[in-house]
This record gives structure tokens, sequence and C-alpha cells, in this order.
């Protein structure tokens, strides 16, 4: 039965159809497989097997009538920032102790509607504020993946660290993430799997808990790039709870697949090669370049002037917006109470005893640049930075580029507990510099597997569309992957 959790959500999608095998027995399997690997991998904080199983019985019911869903019985892992009515909804934040919410978000809504079995709530750093999963009130996330010759425990990224490494450990066939600074795309090139933050828009935000409302945006983090074309065509939806939701059709992005690169121009921008960048990054994007450029695309080096500013101009806005937006945990309606002597006493106890460390910090920075004295120094001139990112890749866009080719992350994995990481959290904040822009400017980015470093552990290229455009980067991604081949962990938990 274990070979059943192996199969993409393509192969097991056709499977279910012939009869191979049932829905309930796919997903006893993934519930086996949960159990044996999670006490190693902590990907999950909560297992929902019965309702797991009740969901799987149901899509054996709907598939006996001939009334299946596109993704009916596909067994599937939740981001805990997302809304699931009645069961464990808690941003992996100790404030949000005991939170089962009575309502469920618009994107998890889509998935069950269209037939997914949900198998859990997935780990992640707390309010999504971190790029190893390390942050987590239920501690880290371990990669599956090891360097080769060491034991030594990897962070998976973050904050999707949870959905990355179930996804990437057969945990689960597919994963929803949010992104806000790189937060699927990053997780997904540290543990060789897909990750596509769409445009901003593009998916409902309603039901997730908000970190910076202005960047978050929700997204699958899948095996390879047909099943996160699958994943994000029943996540998306216009929303009338959501008036950032955009009223475009969503469209089979399962079609742009194998569809030619001939002719399409494939923007590298030079900004992107950062001083102290390792070689292996460098190489790895020559080595794509390479692959897109034989697919018959015209690789055209562009300027994106603003790209220097993004991060710094980053960690203002989306503090500022979370400052605002983590504002509502007090103690009174939900979650963790703290008592003090009065009302305020007990605020203050409760928000210092429920956020972590992180939280703390982003919530304070947030704080001051908002402040009457700072406003116009910081969050003011933050904006102003924005809008000039923005129009950097309208400028490009409008110039005819199709997708531009960047590296998805400085690095690989790095260890759990690092030093360096953890003495200095602006070396953390700098895991986020190849994919921040793309949240300022609210365009759709992919990571896509693409190879592997002296140590045997996963890189990924990212690939930033136009706005709305995200089947040319699954049409692009998809030239990446067939060229660079799958990646998988050898099993050690």
């Amino acid at each position: 039965m274990s070979d059943l959790t192996r199969l993409t959500i393509a192969e097991a999608r056709g499977r279910l159809a012939a009869g191979d095998f049932t829905a309930s027995e796919l997903t006893d399997a993934y519930l086996a497989a949960i159990d044996a690997a999670n006490p190693a991998l902590n990907a999950y904080v909560v297992v929902t097997h019965d309702k797991a199983c009740s969901m799987a019985k149901a899509s054996d019911a709907r598939i006996a009538r001939g009334e299946a869903g596109p993704l009916e019985g596909i067994p599937l892992g939740i981001k805990d920032l997302f809304a699931t009515e009645g069961v464990h909804t808690q941003a992996c934040s100790h404030i949000l102790d005991g939170f089962r919410p009575r309502y469920e978000s618009t994107v998890s809504a889509n998935l069950w509607a269209d037939g997914a079995v949900m198998l859990g709530k997935l780990n992640m750093d707390e309010f999504a504020m971190g790029s190893s999963n390390e942050t987590s009130h239920y501690g880290p996330v371990v990669n599956p993946w090891r360097a080769a010759g060491s034991n030594a425990e990897l962070v998976p990224g973050g904050s999707s660290g949870g959905s990355a490494a179930a996804v990437a450990a057969n945990l689960c066939a597919g994963a929803t993430a949010t992104d806000t600074g790189g937060s699927i795309r990053q997780p997904a090139a540290f543990t060789g799997t897909v990750g596509i933050k769409p445009t901003y828009g593009r998916c409902s935000r309603w039901g997730i808990v908000a970190f910076a409302s202005s960047l978050d945006q929700a997204g699958p983090i899948a095996r390879d790039v047909r099943d996160a074309a699958i994943l994000l065509k029943s996540m998306a939806s216009v929303d009338p709870k959501d008036t950032t939701s955009v009223d475009l059709a969503v469209p089979n992005y399962e079609a742009a697949l194998g569809q030619s690169v001939r002719g399409m121009k494939v923007g590298i921008p030079k900004e992107y090669r950062m001083d102290g960048m390792p070689e292996e990054i460098e190489a790895l994007w020559q080595t794509g370049i390479g692959w897109l450029r034989e697919a018959g695309a015209e690789i055209v080096d562009i300027s994106l002037p603003h790209t220097k500013y993004a991060l710094p101009a980053y960690y203002i806005v989306a503090p500022a917006e979370a400052s605002s937006n983590l504002a509502r945990y007090d103690g009174v309606r939900y979650g963790l109470r703290v008592p003090g002597r009065d009302i305020v006493e007990m605020y203050e106890n409760t928000r210092a005893a429920g956020f972590g460390r992180e939280v703390k910090r982003r919530i304070m920075i947030g704080t001051y640049v908002l402040s009457a004295g700072y406003y116009d120094a910081y969050y003011l001139q933050a904006q102003k930075v924005r809008t000039l990112i923005k129009k950097d890749f309208e400028d490009v866009f409008h110039a005819g580029i199709d997708t531009i080719l960047t590296p998805a992350t400085p690095s690989a994995a790095f260890g759990v507990a690092d030093q360096d990481m953890a003495a200095d959290p602006v070396k953390m904040y700098l895991n986020d510099v190849f994919t921040v822009t793309v949240n300022m400017a609210g365009l759709p980015g992919i990571a896509v597997p693409a190879g592997l470093d002296g140590r045997g552990l996963p890189l990924g290229l990212q690939l930033i569309g136009r706005p709305f455009e995200e089947e040319t980067l699954f049409r692009t991604a998809a030239v990446i992957e067939k060229a660079a081949g799958r990646f998988t962990p050898q099993t050690w938990w």
C-alpha cells in the first residue's frame, strides 16, 4: 500500500477513475505514512484520521455514482493558516490555543467541493513569519532531505515548511500554502518540490489568518508542475467575501503543459547577480538559461533597477501590516487568555505569553514604522519604493518579455538551529532576497527544482510572470522540469 503514496495527483486521479484502488485505500496509505514519519519530521500539527476516512468514503460513493470531482479522493494537507471548520486552526501560535473556527476558508472549501480529502493541518512558522519553520509554537519541521554523508537535521524553509516537507516525504499528495515574501517558493526550492505563488487576487484570502494583507496569497506546493497546475485550478476563484479577489475566469492550467516555448522572450535580470552569491547558484541559473534556449526561447538581458530596495522596503511594509492585523489577538474573544489585575494587564500578559519572539519583533518594528514621528520617513517611503519596483516589472513586460528567470534562493537548505541565523535575524531575512520583489509587485512566481548542490541538496529556479498569466509559468516550468528531472529524498525517517 505504501506505493500508493508515491503517485502524483495526476497518476492517482487516473487510477482512482480506473478502479485500481479506492479513495479509502489511498487515504489509509497516507495516514499510515504520516503516523510512521511525523514523529521524525513534525510536518503535521494535527492529523484528522476520522475526518479523512469519512471524506474518502464519501468520495468512493461519488466515484461509484459517476459523480467524481476534479480532485475526487485525493488526500491533501492544509497549512495551519487556513480556517478549517471545527478543526484546529492556530497559525501555529500559542495565542490561538484551542481555536476551532465555525467556518471554512474559501480556498479549502473549493478543494472539498472538488472532492479532495483532508489529512490534517500542517506545521508552519508562527503567523507565517519566518524562513525556516523554526518559529512554530509546535517546534521546527525537519526537511526530509539530508546532505550526503551527514545525519544533521536541515530546515525545510518557511513559512510553509510543513507543506513542503509533507509533499517531499510523500505524506500528502499535495498541500495548500501561502506566500507573503517567498513562503511557498523558498520551501519548495529547499525540498525539491514545485510551488507557485499566483497573482495577488487569484485566490481568495477569506478565512486565511492574515499576516500582511496586501502581500499574502495562497497557492499550492506539489511534487511536479502538473500537480501544481491541477491544484491551482481548484484553489483559485473570485470571492465576494474578499474584495481583493479578481473576477477573472480560472483557466485550465493543465492544458498549458507541453506547449512550446519557442519564440518566447525570457528575461535575465542583472540585479539578481548579487555580491557573494555562491557559484553553484550562478551555475544552476546558467544551466536553466541553456535549457530554455535549447527549447527555442529567446534569452534577453534585462534590468530591474529598484531590486536592491525590495528587501528593506518589504521588511517595513510587511511588519507594519502585521502590527495592524495582529492587534486583534487580545485574549478577550478566543484563544489564549492570561489573567491580569485589569483588562489592560490582561491584554499585556496574554500577548506577552502568546506571541513568539519573531512575531513580537515584527509587531514592534511595524508599530514603530507606523508611529506618528516615523510614518512618513519609513512606511510612506517604502510604499513609494514598492510602486517603483512594480513599474520596473511593467516596463520589462511592456517591452515584450514573457517571463523572467532567476534563482529561487541564495543557497540550499541550512541546518536546524543554525547559530549564524539565530544570532543575526537579517541573515534569515536574506533568504527572501530573490522572492520578495514578486510579492511587492503582486505578480505570479513559481519555483521549480532544477538540480542538486555539491552536498546533494535540491536547488530551485524561479520564473516570474505577467499578472494572471500563470499558464505561461506552468508552460515554461514544465520545460525546466523535463530537462532537470524529478528529485526525491532518500527515506531515513
